[in-house]
């Protein structure tokens, strides 16, 4: 009889041969024990004609019905205690009095998922034994076919995601495109490392080279990677997520450098590919429910929507349009830019990140992503501003420094006038794109940036700016110093000292001194408003006229 040369573990045998779904009822200690070979017991007959055969594993069938036992549990423990058999396996659940006896006897007990072929099980483990590399194969079409059978049942990643950490005894985490955790199952030895070991994987920077690029991770090979992770001892194996030959995001098994074998390579690569099933069944869901949601809205924005009737649609969409709301409009900038829906994409992932009440959409007609969000009341126009920040950081970020326009309406507290701030933030947006800048613009701001673009001298505004910031822009030059930038933030302040100060990161005494040298140097008062207008309109006229 031919046998294997290198050692074929218990654990090993479990994790490669026995159905998914099998259990270790007794001895899980003891999974690292050698395996020879495998019999079937029958309950029907005696054991007592048996050969033994030392590390062997002894797999015990179904009780028949209506007929006679043979060979009781109790029984086929002790004749496997006796063998030194490596294990025993029944096909029935077994009774406490059959695991206090495994336990007593230290022998390893597995029950078998229901309706399992004690045959078909026996083939495999055979198969293993003599075959390693065929049953890896066999083994990993299998758990593709759990996992993608427990999508077509509507089991849901959270379910996916539990039969990866069986089936492997390892932590398992699926993150989207952004590192943002859709679900995980974390193994009790890594609970109190878990903190550390989650903002490592949030960081883009360490997602292997390889993995990086979304658009041409389809093509790499190998399909999954082994890196270490700073916690000594611990690693992943990471295997993207791929659908529409695009990266959709990442699935990572994480355990001991040691322990990570074969099977959890092959958990990993067929479970991303089972996972990317799963993320385009629930991206063409969205993509049905983001198309129903712009219909709606866009007949609100044309007034054919109803108070009562847009609270009840907002109710199926999870969002209360009762209270009061801004709108915010953004676009890209420049010629070679990525496409308004990866915009419309991103604006989600800000908001949801940032957990904002909001409703996105893309309207392809005017090729600009629209959002209707719940602002801070206190202080709605910085919080909408802050929102529009947030996007154009993640512009630049994700999309190698492009650029976002964005235009801030003012905030309403009916439905009904809903399209009036996306009239004020849609024109917000248009002089933001004349101007090319991506700095947010806030509609209450634009009353002075229009009269000076309705200048049409351009050496007359120059002259103005010249002479009411010349002295401190070369002062400025000369020494090194920050007084065009100090009077910028106390502008931007409501000319509040403290928030000025803090804004600068600097002790209010050193403010107050700053603010007196920016009188002595331009020879100004202060305390009259003509000169603070004037300084005020300059500096607006130097900002427009360096994006211009």
């Amino acid at each position: 009889m031919v046998r294997q040369i290198e050692r074929t573990s218990l654990e090993d045998v479990r994790k490669q041969a026995l159905p998914l779904g099998t259990h270790v009822v007794a001895g899980n200690a003891l999974m690292g024990r050698a395996v020879t070979w495998v019999s079937v017991i029958y309950p029907e007959y005696t054991t007592a004609t048996r050969l033994p055969y030392p590390g062997e594993m002894l797999l015990v069938a179904s009780q028949p019905r209506n007929h006679n036992v043979a060979t009781s549990e109790i029984e086929a423990l002790r004749h496997a205690a006796s063998i030194q058999a490596s294990a025993i396996v029944f096909c029935d659940p077994p009774s406490p009095a059959a695991m206090a006896e495994a336990n007593n006897r230290r022998i390893p007990l597995l029950v078998l998922p229901e309706n399992s072929s004690v045959r078909m099980v026996e083939q495999a483990i055979v198969r293993l034994l003599i075959d390693h590399k065929g049953q890896l194969e066999q083994r990993g079409a299998q758990v593709y076919r759990q996992l993608a059978g427990i999508s077509s049942s509507n089991g849901g990643l959270q379910k996916m995601i539990y039969a990866m950490a069986q089936l492997t005894d390892k932590t398992v985490i699926l993150q989207d495109k952004n590192l943002g955790v859709l679900n995980s199952t974390v193994q009790p030895q890594l609970h109190d490392a878990w903190e550390e070991i989650e903002q490592f994987l949030a960081r883009q920077d360490n997602v292997p080279t390889e993995f990086q690029d979304r658009y041409r991770i389809a093509d790499m090979d190998p399909a999954v990677l082994m890196q270490a992770i700073p916690r000594p001892g611990l690693a992943r194996l990471i295997s993207p997520v791929i659908a529409g030959e695009i990266g959709r995001g990442y699935l990572s098994v994480i355990g001991p450098d040691t322990e990570l074998d074969d099977i959890d390579a092959l958990v990993t690569e067929h479970g991303a590919a089972a996972c990317a099933l799963e993320m385009a069944k629930a991206k063409a869901v969205s993509d049905t429910e983001k198309r129903l949601r712009g219909t709606f809205l866009d007949r609100l924005l044309s007034g054919d929507v109803s108070q009562q009737e847009a609270i009840g649609q907002g109710v199926r969409f999870n969002h209360d349009m009762s209270v009061p709301h801004t709108a915010l409009a953004l676009n890209w900038l420049g010629e070679q830019t990525p496409s308004p829906r990866r915009l419309e994409t991103l604006v989600r992932w800000v908001v949801s990140r940032n957990r904002i009440k909001a409703l996105v959409w893309h309207r392809e007609r005017e090729q600009e992503v629209l959002v209707f969000f719940a602002p801070d009341g206190k202080n709605p126009v910085d919080s909408g501003l802050a929102l529009a920040q947030s996007c154009r950081d993640q512009a630049r970020r994700q999309y190698g420094g492009s650029r976002i326009a964005a235009g801030l309406g003012q905030m309403v507290r009916e439905v009904s006038s809903w399209r009036n701030s996306y009239r004020d933030a849609r024109q917000a947006l248009e002089l933001a794109q004349r101007l090319q800048t991506d700095i947010p613009l806030y509609i209450g701001d634009l009353g002075v940036f229009q009269l000076i673009l309705s200048l049409s001298d351009r050496d007359r505004l120059v002259e103005f700016c010249d002479r009411n910031l010349g002295p401190l822009r070369d002062y400025d030059h000369r020494q090194h110093a920050d007084l065009v930038k100090t009077l910028e933030a106390f502008f931007h302040c409501n000319r509040n000292l403290s928030q000025t100060a803090e804004t600068l990161i600097v002790h209010r005494n050193t403010l107050l001194y700053r603010m007196n040298r920016i009188q002595e140097i331009a020879g100004i008062d202060m305390k009259r408003p003509e000169t603070r207008l004037a300084l005020h309109f300059a500096l607006t006229i130097r900002r427009l006229l360096s994006l211009s």
